[in-house]
């Protein structure tokens, strides 16, 4: 068993690492904590009264040092890395669910805030599992994916050696409530939100660099991504929808089945994907259709597991020798 750390366990990402790791065959939960502390993780969630019993602490790096060899970060970009910094330090392992080792230096700073922890940041790797697994399986740090580069690069990047690179590349992708987190603000408001459906962050969301630079990264090609995400009134699931113009001529259908011939945690579906499907588990569905040169990409994960905390665990699956599906979700929460 190794023994894990939860730092940051107030929030929905928190509460579903919890969930995952009570159960876990390989793990066991040693330490929780959030900002304050003082209190208990049935009091920050009831749906695990009698369930959870733990305390939860204030965050202490030396406690969690004395008692872990593994922590989940589930914080702000920004908090995170200064927690980050402390404990790779002292040799500890680091699942960061923040974007605060995502990005390259540059990149990072243009976007968010001054890095504090540039050392670090050009080791980790990031935790897409699919593309990274080796790099992974050696890490002392991995950058847990944000879930709309998760489902946008998972759908896309089998296609991106034959997208005509001179073309743009759109994509339009819908998330429910739970991926603006917990803290209310005007926008998740009930009133604002209910029986309501808008686009927000147009072209300029701090996902877009995300996506462009994992396909330099992966593919050494410079993609002309245009993303604009939509918030829709459903707790929680992903649906993006990516249009591309081919350069040369594939049979789409048959380039994502061998792309992924391999991978336990994509479905390659024959009809449009749902998120219902993927509710409650950490699989990613993807469909494809073409029209002669025209390329849809339609891809669907629950924001809150693939997007985050299921696909946390499986990075620190890797990261411990073991495998990755070890005590992942796999069942639905349909109907």
């Amino acid at each position: 068993m190794i023994n894990v750390a939860i730092v940051g366990v107030s929030g929905y990402t928190g509460l579903e690492l919890i969930k995952i790791l009570i159960d876990h065959p390989k793990f066991n939960i040693t330490y929780v904590a959030n900002s304050q502390g003082n209190t208990t993780v049935s009091a920050l969630h009831p749906s695990l009264d009698k369930v959870v019993d733990m305390r939860v602490g204030k965050i202490d790096i030396k406690k969690i040092s004395m008692v872990s060899e593994l922590v989940f970060l589930a914080l702000p970009h920004k908090t995170s890395m200064s927690f980050a910094k402390q404990l790779l330090s002292l040799n500890i392992k680091v699942v960061d669910l923040s974007a605060d080792y995502r990005l390259n230096f540059d990149t990072y700073e243009k976007y968010y805030c001054p890095h504090e922890d540039k050392a670090n940041l050009k080791h980790a790797v990031y935790g897409l599992p699919e593309f990274y697994e080796d790099q992974i399986k050696n890490a002392k740090i991995v950058a847990n994916p944000g879930c709309y580069p998760t489902a946008i690069l998972l759908g896309l990047l089998p296609f991106v050696p034959y997208i005509d690179p001179k073309s743009n590349i759109f994509i339009d992708a819908k998330s429910g409530l739970s991926g603006a987190g917990k803290k209310l603000n005007e926008m998740t408001t009930f009133v604002n939100i209910n029986e309501n459906i808008f686009v927000y962050d147009i072209f300029k969301h701090r996902h877009s660099p995300e996506i462009i630079e994992k396909i330099l990264e992966l593919t050494d090609i410079q993609a002309n991504i245009n993303f604009v995400p939509t918030l829709i009134p459903i707790t929680r699931g992903m649906i993006v929808s990516t249009f591309a113009t081919l350069e040369d001529v594939c049979d789409a259908k048959e380039v994502l089945k061998e792309f992924y011939k391999d991978d336990e945690f994509i479905r390659i579906k024959n009809e449009p994907v749902n998120v219902k499907n993927t509710n409650g588990t950490n699989f990613c569905d993807i469909f494809v259709e073409q029209k002669g040169n025209a390329l849809f990409i339609n891809s669907s994960i629950d924001n809150l597991l693939r997007g985050a905390s299921s696909q946390a665990v499986v990075n620190a699956n890797i990261m411990c020798g073991f495998e990755s599906n070890c005590g992942i979700p796999k069942i639905s929460y349909v109907p």
